[in-house]
């Protein structure tokens, strides 16, 4: 039997604020954190499980470091469940989710009303639970499920 552990990826920032509005999801449950350094991820750590990545920003090596970061995160915690709001600093954790055969939850940001992200267009052929918060959402991605927003 397979112990329920919760990975919680996502960018600092609005990304992770609006992971925080699914913590009933994980209320009760063994979980933690993957983000990067900034204010509310540093917040969130005093109360939190909470392990740092690198942020891509669009360079190869740093993504390496970032797959590196997360493969050792993963190889600790053996995440059961991987939900995520994007960005690139869950875009690791998505992928090896996957890769592992992991469930992937991925929740397309709230903000995107107009365009797709780059993160959702990179995970959607992979992930099977993939959400979106606005129905226009399902233009971009006609196999999401349109959830409402989360906030």
């Amino acid at each position: 039997m397979v112990k329920e552990n919760i990975c919680i990826a996502a960018s600092a920032g609005g990304h992770l604020n609006e992971a925080l509005q699914l913590k009933e999801s994980w209320a009760g449950k063994k979980h933690f954190f993957i983000s990067d350094e900034r204010v509310n991820a540093k917040a969130l750590a005093r109360t939190e499980k909470m392990y740092y990545i690198m942020p891509a920003r669009r360079n190869p090596l740093r993504l390496a470091y970032g797959f590196l970061q997360t493969s050792g995160i993963f190889l600790r915690e053996n995440p059961s469940t991987i939900i995520s709001t994007g960005a690139e600093s869950a875009f690791p954790a998505i992928i090896l989710g996957v890769i592992l055969g992991k469930r992937v939850v991925y929740i397309e940001s709230f903000a995107r009303i107009s365009s797709p992200s780059l993160c959702g267009k990179l995970v959607y052929p992979y992930v099977k639970d993939f959400y979106v918060q606005w129905p226009q959402g399902k233009k971009w991605f006609p196999k999401a499920k349109y959830i409402g927003s989360v906030f």
